[in-house]
């Protein structure tokens, strides 16, 4: 991946409260879950790399999706009428406990996150 400046896009990280895991303390594995796009995948290396450096005996691992709005290119999403049109998959992902994280752009986050889901962190 090239190492590219990203001028004031603010990376957020979102997790489920209600999965009772508890990753920084417990687990040996930080799962995070990120979309496929070019700029979410930089976004969350850059968490990897800060996270690396804080925690650096566990593994964290990347789990890339696709989103419903990743998968329309053919219409207006605007004419979808769907909201979370970038963020469900992930966030069924993340309440399903297949990650313990989820690295999104803030700009694109949903005004109201699903039940039980927070942001964690923002990043700069």
């Amino acid at each position: 991946m090239a190492n590219v400046s990203l001028p004031e896009i603010f990376t957020v990280l979102y997790i489920n409260m209600n999965a009772g895991c508890d990753t920084g303390k417990n687990s040996e594995i930080i799962r995070i879950g990120s979309r496929n796009s070019q700029l979410a995948l930089i976004q969350t290396n850059a968490v990897v790399n800060q996270l690396k450096a804080l925690y650096p005996a566990k593994t964290i691992t990347v789990t890339p999706m696709s989103t419903t709005g990743d998968k329309i290119l053919e219409k207006a999403l605007s004419k979808i009428g769907e909201k979370s049109l970038f963020t469900k998959e992930l966030e069924v992902a993340l309440a399903d406990n297949v990650v313990d994280l989820v690295v999104h752009s803030l700009k694109d986050l949903p005004t109201t996150l699903p039940p039980g889901m927070v942001i964690g962190a923002i990043c700069k």
